[in-house]
Formats: C-alpha cells, structure tokens, sequence
C-alpha cells in the first residue's frame, strides 16, 4: 500500500511517570506513516483525494497536548486512534514516539515506542432461534453501528436453518456480517459478548438456544487459537447457516488456513450434503 511519512515532528507535551515531567513538560519527536491509496491523487492532483498531511501533523500535535500520559505507549495508542477515526481515506498507520530527555541518568540518544494500527476487514456469523428473531438481529446490528471503532457495516440476506448440535430447538435466523475495525479480535470479541448479555443471551446449553448469537468467523487474515477465542472460526467450513450466507457477501474472500475461497468451500460442502443424501437414499 501507499504511504505518506512525516518525520520527527516536535511536540512539547507532560507525559511521563515522574511528577517532574508531567509538570515541566519535554519534548517528544512524533513520526507516522500513513499507509493509503494515492492513485487517485496521484491521477487528479487534488488534494481531495489524498490525505492531507499539514491537517494530519496539527491534528497529531493537539492529540499529544490535550492530554498526559504516564507512558509514551499509551501515548502512541491514543494518537493511532484518533487518526484511524478522523482521517476516513487511512487505511493503516504506524506511530512512533521519540523521548529524547528521558530521565534514567545514563546517556542516550533517545527512548522510543513503535506501533502499527489500522482497519481490518473481519466477518461475524450472526443468528437467533427466541421470539422475535429478526428484531433481535436488527437490534444487534443497530447496536454494533453504534460502535466508534466499527464501520463499513454489510449484511447477507437472512437464513433459516436447522439446529446444528442440540436439535430440540427452533430452527434459526441466520445471515453474515461484513466490517471493518481497528478493534484486536479480543477487544471485538468483547464487545460481541456484550451485545449478546444485552440482548439476553444466556450459555446455558451447549448449541442451545438463545436470542443472539454472534461468532467471528474471519479476521483479515488473523490465525489464532486462545482459551477464549479461535479465529478462523474452527468449524465455519462444515456450518450451513455459516458459509451460505457468507457466500453471499464475500464468495471471493480467501479461507487463511484451507486456502481456499469461501464460495468455494460452500461449494464442497454443498456436495458432500447431496452425495450424503443420495446414499442415504440408496
């Protein structure tokens, strides 16, 4: 991807853990890269259509000076942030902030802390089984809109499904959910657990039934596996009320595991199913 760098711009700010720094103040020395498109900008020569680094620099400046940080990692945290939200057309952007007066009586250069943030493309399965259940995804939907740090917000056409593992349950309203997020899948997962307890979800039966279901099947190309959390979605590739959808939405994203396309995964799977039932038959 493209990219615009401002170099070592000075800001004289009060962060640090001494009681003496936050009164005082130093200086910091602030570079970016701001990872976006430039090909239109670069056809057109308007301003309009690129990223603006004077407005960038300014605005990177206030960020620093409004308030104090103990540490400069949060400092740079706040600052990716802010710009990832105000500045639409930046995709990614890497942060890092000099110390050159750190306080540790010995002689150096500088201190120094370097981030990478930026949006990630990730899709969600989403579904309900209890009363209402399109008013319950709706809500869920209008809930996740209303998160800073998620945008970009598409949604398949609903589903419905059988029930996969407990089967005494009403079938299922099943569709995917295409975002984008400067969320970590931890910090996102969270915030779909909330929804969730919001919506009145409770886990009391494995593959139960429940109001709202939200699961991330897919994080930019993140793979991983926690106590809490598996990405991609271990089971997303033999789940209908998951590839079908999807299939919809985004058939041409990559699986970063099987390395093989969503629409073709439900491809295969939709084959097993009907060589399944023919033997059955026979």
């Amino acid at each position: 991807m493209d990219c615009i760098e401002i170099r070592e711009l000075e800001v004289y700010c009060h962060h640090g853990v001494l009681k003496e720094e936050n009164v005082l103040g130093q200086k910091f020395l602030v570079s970016i890269i701001l990872y976006t498109d430039t090909k239109m900008a670069g056809v057109s020569d308007d301003l309009e259509q690129s990223v603006d680094y004077a407005k960038v620099s300014y605005f990177v400046k206030e960020r620093m000076e409004e308030k104090n940080f103990k540490l400069i990692e949060a400092a740079a945290e706040y600052v990716a942030e802010k710009v990832l939200l105000s500045f639409p057309l930046i995709q990614r952007i890497q942060v890092e902030i000099k110390k050159p007066w750190a306080p540790i009586l010995l002689p150096l250069e500088t201190v120094s802390v370097t981030i990478e943030r930026g949006w990630t493309k990730v899709y969600l399965s989403i579904g309900s089984n209890m009363g209402n259940r399109e008013e319950h995804l709706q809500t869920a939907l209008q809930r996740l809109q209303r998160e800073r740090t998620i945008r970009g917000i598409r949604v398949s056409d609903w589903i419905e499904t059988e029930p996969y593992g407990y089967l005494e349950q009403a079938s299922f309203l099943n569709a995917a959910v295409e975002l984008e997020t400067i969320e970590s899948p931890d910090s996102l997962l969270k915030i779909l657990q909330k929804i969730e307890t919001e919506g009145g979800r409770e886990r009391t039966i494995h593959w139960g039934p429940r109001t709202i279901d939200l699961d991330i099947v897919l994080f930019g190309d993140v793979i991983m596996q926690t106590e809490t959390l598996t990405i991609p979605h271990r089971e997303m590739h033999l789940r209908e009320f998951v590839l079908r959808p999807l299939a919809q939405l985004a058939p041409w994203v990559s699986h970063p595991v099987y390395h093989k396309t969503v629409s073709e995964l439900w491809e295969q799977m939709s084959q097993n199913n009907t060589k399944g039932r023919n033997e059955k038959d026979d």
